[in-house]
């Protein structure tokens, strides 16, 4: 294995923590503690440098809240000082990590996302349904070859990710650079917080000081978005090296795979929960891994995959509903400037184009849909009220 060098030198090079700036505030650009940090920008990147290089560096307690869409989580960050130390790491880091994953990987990937996901497992499903057909039927008009589709889920995986798994897995990557260790730890056992979760118990089962120590990822973090890629990728390795599974595809800790026999299925998901066992101390959700014929179609990544098209997901459109909704009214009400509406809109509209959904496009955007942006003037103060204008 190729290690990571000199990452002490580079991660707190100037450039690289102006660089590390640059992608923090983004989006972010006209928050107060953005705003603040950028008026002395010189000077704060420098302080940053002077406590990384002499090991001096202390990481920010997190700020916790608990969102509820697209399900129950407990989300963590911290300060923007914090998250442009952990970009600069991370820039450093994630390329050569990167490198190592295979083809078949895309959460937090440069290039690959939950549509890059999709695309590729609608391929195999093609694939398999295509040879399927092929086979034909027996005389009893069944198909004489059918292919399963198995969904694995890890139970709780931000919460229950091992710490002492994660040094590991940096350390054998960067040759246990002591530099980096020190400052790895900081993040994974961050001093008087607690992210983990017991075995079976959610946000709302134990209150804060029950959490765990030695367990957890905080969710919404960027190092451990890497952290939890480069924790699955050793799932992804032996899924394909040693189970040899073609039809394989993985976004952050949702498996997909697909198999002309139930009996393989099942084996392949044995194995591997013997390996995450073992090797990462996590475990799969049974009530979440299935296995079923590929003509049902499969939810991954916002949609429901089929061997013959992609439809969006029923939560995910219903989501979308009731979000062009909120826009509606808060437009309607003046709490909404045109700019920000027409952003959501687009986003809106990219996600369909990636499936097939003509009929739920034109019944909310067409010509006769029930999407339009107007002003209600009997409710808003025109002086108070966003400009309309884009600029």
């Amino acid at each position: 294995m190729k290690t990571i060098k000199h990452i002490k030198e580079r991660v707190t090079d100037f450039e690289n923590l102006y660089l590390a700036y640059i992608h923090a505030r983004k989006n972010k650009r006209f928050r107060r503690e953005v705003l603040a940090f950028s008026a002395h920008l010189e000077d704060n990147l420098h302080r940053i440098q002077t406590a990384l290089i002499n090991q001096t560096y202390v990481p920010g307690r997190y700020h916790k809240r608990v969102i509820h869409e697209p399900a129950e989580r407990l989300i963590m960050w911290q300060n923007f000082v914090h998250r442009v130390v952990q970009w600069a790491v991370y820039q450093v880091l994630n390329p050569a990590f990167v490198s190592a994953y295979i083809e078949d990987s895309f959460a937090c990937i440069p290039g690959r996302g939950t549509n890059a996901a999709a695309q590729r497992l609608y391929q195999f499903m093609q694939q398999a349904g295509r040879k399927q057909k092929q086979a034909g039927l027996d005389a009893a008009g069944k198909p004489k070859l059918r292919y399963w589709v198995q969904k694995l889920d890890t139970s709780k995986f931000f919460y229950r990710i091992d710490h002492r798994v994660s040094m590991d897995l940096i350390g054998r990557k960067c040759g246990y650079d002591p530099w980096l260790m020190w400052l790895m730890d900081l993040f994974i056992n961050a001093p008087n917080e607690r992210f983990g979760f017991p075995p079976g118990l959610g946000v709302n089962d134990l209150a804060p000081e029950e959490m765990l120590t030695d367990k957890g990822l905080a969710v919404g973090s960027l190092l451990n978005q890497m952290l939890a890629n480069i924790n699955q990728n050793e799932v992804d390795h032996f899924a394909k090296r040693q189970l040899h599974i073609h039809y394989y595809v993985r976004y952050m800790d949702d498996i997909v795979m697909l198999a002309d026999s139930k009996a393989q299925l099942l084996e392949w998901r044995r194995q591997i929960a013997a390996f995450m066992t073992d090797r990462l101390k996590l475990e799969l959700n049974p009530k979440k891994c299935f296995i079923q014929p590929i003509s049902h179609g499969v939810d991954f990544c916002q949609y429901r995959i089929f061997p013959t098209h992609i439809k969006l997901k029923k939560a995910t459109a219903l989501r979308m509903k009731h979000n062009l909704k909120r826009i509606q009214r808060l437009y309607a009400e003046g709490q909404m400037s045109l700019e920000r509406a027409q952003k959501a809109v687009t986003s809106y509209t990219g996600l369909l184009s990636h499936c097939d959904s003509w009929h739920l496009t034109q019944s909310i955007f067409g010509e006769d849909g029930w999407f339009k942006l107007q002003r209600n003037s009997d409710k808003i103060d025109e002086d108070k009220a966003p400009s309309l204008s884009k600029s």
